[in-house]
């Protein structure tokens, strides 16, 4: 669903229908909420949808920071600092599974945290286009440092535990020898 409203909420954004816009991305939290609720209590969790929610995720944010970014809605520096981090999470992802063979690569506490951050910038900003008040900047302003830090606390968090799995990797024996 999320996959789907994402064209649909970028043109809306791009033509400056910011009701609809908060409206469609408030949808989509609520379809992903619910997606993972009923999966979780129905016990239909699937391979499938571990892999797809958080490339449904990834897909709707990075795609509402390039947007909010082109629309000069959200700092330059913050939608290169998410995009960063999502790219180099990709690259070790896959020379883990290249050097390695693991796959499973599961998000921490850190990068909930940032995903989180991320949708409470977003959602800011878009509310700020419509109810421009002192508490909407504030909360904008504070979710996207909240993202600025976050983005660099689970990147390098990341980078640490890829650098552990490397390092415990079969055949990499550290025996000080």
């Amino acid at each position: 669903m999320r996959v789907c409203l994402a064209p649909i909420l970028v043109a809306a954004i791009l033509q400056r229908h910011f009701a609809l816009s908060f409206g469609l991305f408030v949808a989509a939290g609520l379809t992903d909420a619910l997606d993972g609720l009923l999966a979780r209590l129905l016990k239909q969790r699937t391979m499938l949808g571990e892999y797809l929610d958080p490339v449904a995720d990834k897909l709707l944010l990075s795609t509402l920071f390039l947007v909010l970014m082109h629309m000069k809605l959200i700092p330059v520096t913050v939608t290169v600092l998410v995009f960063g981090r999502d790219v180099g999470i990709l690259v070790v992802a896959a020379i883990l599974y290249a050097a390695t063979g693991r796959r499973e690569f599961s998000p921490s506490i850190f990068g909930k945290a940032n995903t989180l951050a991320q949708v409470a910038a977003v959602g800011g900003v878009l509310l700020r286009q419509l109810a421009p008040s002192y508490w909407v900047n504030a909360f904008c302003l504070v979710a996207l440092d909240a993202t600025i830090a976050l983005t660099v606390i689970s990147g390098v968090n990341y980078a640490w535990i890829a650098a552990r799995r490397v390092g415990a990797a079969p055949g990499n024996s550290h025996n000080g020898k």
